[in-house]
This record gives C-alpha cells, sequence and structure tokens, in this order.
C-alpha cells in the first residue's frame, strides 16, 4: 500500500503507528471490534464524570443528625446499611459544617440549581454539537469534547483546594462542563452508525449502550473511593478518566470506515452489500480499491461529506415523534436517576429505614435492570424488525410497573429489588433503544441517499428533546415531593403514557404493514406513514 494512500485525513494517528509495526493493516471485523471498545470507553468515561455531584453533595450539605462517614462502596461493601445517628453534630459538621455555599439553609436549592444548570446547558448545546459532528471530523471532535470536558470538571473540584466559596464558579464549571459533554452522545452514535448497518444493529447497540450504567456505577465507586481524601479528589479523578480517554480517541478512533479504506455500509453504492458480506470480501473488495488507484472510499471520510440542517433533519419521517417520545422517556428515567437515592432514604422498606449509603447502594440495581432493559429491547425490535412499537411496548409496560414498586417495594429488601430491577428493565429499555439503533436508523435513512451526513444531528436533535425532559422531571419532583410520593409516581405513569402514546402513528403503521405482508392477495394502501421507510430497509 503507498504511503500516500496511508496518511489519509482522518487516519488515527496511533492505527499508522500500529500498521507500520504489523505490516499489514487490521481486517473488518477486527476495525469493528475496536471502534466498540473504543467508543464504550469514551461514553462510559462521560457518564463516570458526571456521577460526582451526587456523590458529594451529602458532603457539601451534610445532615445535621445522619452518620456519613466513608466506607467502602458497594460492590466492594455491604449493599444493606443501618440508618444510624451520631446525634446533633457528626464528622463532616465538625470540619466547617459542609462548604460554603451549599450549607446554608438553601443548600439543596443550590445544589438542585446546578444540577438543572448543567442539564439545559447539555440540551441546548446537543443541537449545536450534532450539527458540527456532522461537519467536523468526529474524531477530533469528540477528542475536544472530552478533553475540555475533564478540564471543567477537574476545575470544580479544584474549588476544594482552592478553597472557593463563590457560587457562580460552581454554577459556571457545570455550565461549560455541560456543553463539552453534549459533544459526547451524538458523536459515538454517529460512529457506530457509520460501522455498523441496519441488520442486528439493535441487539449490537442494546449491548453496547451499557456504558451507560456501567459509567454510573464506574463513576460512583471512583468518587466514593477518594471522597475521604477530600471532595475535590472525587472530580479530579473522574475528570482524569474522561481527559485521558479523550486521548486514547484521539489515537486510536476511526470515525469512518473510509477513513481506513473501507466502505461505508449506510452509503449507497457498488459496495454497499459489504456490511452483510464477509470479512474476507471487504478486505479484497478494499485492497483492489486501494491499487487500481480509486478514491470511492476515502473521499466520503473525514471532513469529506457536507451535513445536513437542523430543519433538513427534523423533517426526516419519524424523527420528531421519537424525540418528543424520548423527552417524557428520559423524564421517567432521570427522575430515578436523580431521586431514586433520596426516595430510598425516605422510606422503610421491610419496616427499616437504611441508610444515605445504602439508598445510594441499592439504586445502583435500578441501572442492573436497565442494562437488561437495553440488550432486550434491541434484541426484540430487530426480531420484530419494528422499532416503534417495541418502544411503546416497554413504555406501556413500565406503568405496571413503576406502581407495583410504589405499593410493594415496601414490603422487604428483596421485594424492592426485584421490582426495582424490573421498573429498571421497561423504563431504561426504551431510552436506551431510541437514544441508539432509531436514532442510527433515522439518521441513515433512506432519504438522504448516503449524500449527506446526519447522524450526529439527528442523534442531538432526538437526545436534546429527551434532555429538556430530563431536566424537567427531577425539577418537578423536587415540588410534588412535598406532597408526597403518590403525586411523583402519578407524574411518572402519565409521562410513560406519553410517551407511548406519542409513537402510537407509527406503531399503526408497522402492525399495518406486517399484517398487509401475511394477506395471500394483500396491497397495503399505505397513507403515507412515517413508518415504513423509516423502520426497513425497503423504500
Amino acid at each position: 500500500m503507498a504511503g500516500n494512500n496511508d496518511v489519509m485525513k482522518g487516519n488515527p494517528p496511533g492505527i499508522l503507528l500500529i500498521r507500520s509495526m504489523r505490516g499489514k493493516d487490521w481486517s473488518l471485523k477486527t476495525y469493528k471490534y475496536v471502534v466498540l471498545l473504543i467508543t464504550f470507553i469514551a461514553y462510559t468515561s462521560y457518564h463516570a464524570s458526571r456521577k460526582p455531584s451526587s456523590i458529594v453533595k451529602s458532603v457539601l450539605h451534610p445532615h445535621p443528625f445522619l452518620n456519613i462517614t466513608v466506607s467502602n462502596p458497594w460492590p466492594m461493601g455491604p449493599v444493606f446499611l443501618k440508618n444510624e445517628t451520631l446525634g446533633p453534630i457528626d464528622l463532616f459538621h465538625s470540619k466547617k459544617k459542609g462548604w460554603e455555599p451549599f450549607n446554608d439553609e438553601d443548600g439543596t436549592s443550590k445544589l438542585g440549581e446546578i444540577d438543572v444548570a448543567f442539564l439545559a446547558c447539555y440540551s441546548i448545546g446537543m443541537y449545536v454539537a450534532g450539527h458540527l459532528g456532522d461537519s467536523l471530523d468526529l474524531r477530533l471532535f469528540l477528542t475536544t469534547g472530552m478533553v475540555g470536558g475533564g478540564i471543567f470538571v477537574g476545575l470544580f473540584g479544584m474549588g476544594y483546594f482552592w478553597k472557593i466559596h463563590a457560587f457562580w464558579f460552581y454554577l459556571l464549571m457545570q455550565m461549560v462542563a455541560g456543553l463539552f459533554q453534549a459533544t459526547g452522545w451524538p458523536s459515538v452514535v454517529a460512529v457506530i452508525g457509520n460501522w455498523f448497518g441496519k441488520r442486528k444493529r439493535g441487539l449490537i447497540m442494546g449491548i453496547w449502550n451499557a456504558h451507560t450504567s456501567v459509567g454510573n456505577i464506574s463513576g460512583s465507586l471512583m468518587a466514593a473511593g477518594v471522597l475521604e481524601h477530600g471532595w475535590g479528589w472525587s472530580f479530579i479523578v473522574p475528570g482524569a478518566f474522561i481527559f485521558f480517554a479523550g486521548i486514547i480517541v484521539y489515537l486510536l478512533l476511526p470515525a469512518y470506515p473510509e477513513d481506513v479504506g473501507f466502505p461505508c455500509p449506510n452509503r449507497p453504492s457498488s459496495v454497499e452489500d459489504l456490511s452483510v458480506t464477509n470479512d474476507e470480501e471487504a478486505q479484497t473488495v478494499k485492497e483492489n480499491m486501494v491499487e487500481n488507484g480509486h478514491d470511492n472510499v476515502r473521499r466520503h471520510g473525514s471532513g469529506n461529506r457536507r451535513s445536513v440542517g437542523l430543519l433538513d433533519a427534523c423533517l426526516i419521517p419519524g424523527v420528531i415523534p421519537f424525540a418528543l417520545c424520548l423527552f417524557f422517556s428520559k423524564l421517567v428515567a432521570y427522575t430515578f436517576l436523580y431521586w431514586l437515592p433520596f426516595y430510598l432514604s425516605q422510606t422503610a422498606i421491610g419496616g427499616e429505614y437504611v441508610s444515605v449509603k445504602s439508598a445510594g447502594n441499592l439504586s445502583a440495581l435500578f441501572d442492573v435492570g436497565g442494562i437488561v432493559g437495553g440488550i432486550l429491547a434491541g434484541h426484540l425490535s430487530d426480531k420484530l424488525d419494528a422499532r416503534a412499537t417495541t418502544a411503546a411496548s416497554f413504555m406501556y409496560a413500565a406503568i405496571p410497573s413503576m406502581l407495583l414498586y410504589r405499593k410493594y417495594g415496601s414490603a422487604s429488601k428483596l421485594m424492592n429489588i426485584l421490582l426495582m430491577m424490573i421498573a429498571g428493565l421497561f423504563v431504561n429499555g426504551p431510552y436506551a433503544l431510541i437514544t441508539t439503533a432509531v436514532s442510527a436508523d433515522l439518521g441513515t435513512h433512506s432519504s438522504l441517499r448516503g449524500d449527506s451526513r446526519a447522524l450526529a444531528t439527528v442523534t442531538a436533535i432526538i437526545d436534546g428533546t429527551g434532555s429538556m425532559g430530563a431536566a424537567l422531571g427531577p425539577l418537578l419532583t423536587g415540588f410534588l415531593s412535598t406532597k408526597g410520593w403518590d403525586a411523583v409516581f402519578i407524574m411518572l405513569v402519565v409521562g410513560a403514557l406519553s410517551a407511548g402514546l406519542l409513537l402510537s402513528r407509527l406503531v399503526v403503521s408497522e402492525l399495518s404493514e406486517k399484517f398487509s405482508k401475511q394477506l395471500p392477495y394483500g396491497q397495503h394502501n399505505s397513507g403515507g406513514s412515517a413508518s415504513q421507510p423509516l423502520l426497513s430497509d425497503q423504500k
């Protein structure tokens, strides 16, 4: 292979080095494994860097009566710890009573404002980041977001060492971190969509989407593990994690198959069927193209495609319904994410109240159910070839699972764990499906005809809209919880029902199409439904 063929605009320097040391290139299958692994690590680090704020809240604004001394976090420590009191003064009250400006009477409000500010900047930045991701080199764009995010997460923690007590400093750090964090999801979904065709995309992305829960758990372990050395370290360590993960992305992530000489599985061309052929055939075609001097593969790589605008992306059939569905789906999911530990600490389980630490341990099991839900939803949507029907079914099933958890979750610890994991399965299943496989399907929609990039833009529209719901849910919970937890669960039920109903037209279209195929003389009279081109490879 000629030297000038190796030095391509989007070819990662680490891959060039490995190629020169090995004397030959990786196979297509190897590249796919590398892409899955690196993007998994990348988004794991994104979620891990978001977790410290929830871990250190009890230190910044400590409860005056609860024992919140640091111990090994689950799974290294026990799941259940009894709620113990030390009297009116505890460990952290003896050390300047928390941390100004969060240790005042309105400390919890300030902590809540920081969370909402982060999510607001994250959701707004998502729209811009998606368009930029489709316009720029995804590898460099993702690297910039990870390095920048790591710096500002670390700067938040440096406030401890610099003894900063100005609220605006912490608010600003979280807002800027939210903007950098917005680069992550559109970019990683776009990269996966570039490398994997629609075949088994739901199952592959369902397994891959476990990085969300792995990131939440690993972020908790990192932040809690260094908390005894000062709460600043709880931000610096996860910040360093995402920073160095960004360096790995820069060195080793090929954002497009064309960057390393393979054809894109989503681009209509003479080699379009390579996504379903074997690895050896793809490698042979690549080598023949290089030897014959053809540039068909590379000219569509990094920096050589045009992106679509936000309005054009919104007009792709199915984008708006799924975006609105995700608004309510993430409203439900993020309410559990931000408020489940507090709910568990305020609710008697088996006649006993658990400690704040135990509540945090227990809430991690909701994510375990979410991992299973994401894989199951992806697999079912592949088998049925019905993304909307699968997502809507899970949202409807989430309603009785949440109500059962509310009514019987306090019966015993075993019942609480079981019902919580079932609720996590149905709540996180459609959330994972829509933000991964559905976004990738829409971003490679047949109406684009492969001449433009919309993966990151479509992902940003869908997840950006969903993130608005993610900000609204916890905010409403703060008000509704004062009226009782039944009011909160009513809100969750309404949210899940709304998410399912918003997909009704797509569900009807999918089911009508399937039933029409089973009729012996059936000519399906479609009314221009968005679902047919959306979730099928056929025009």
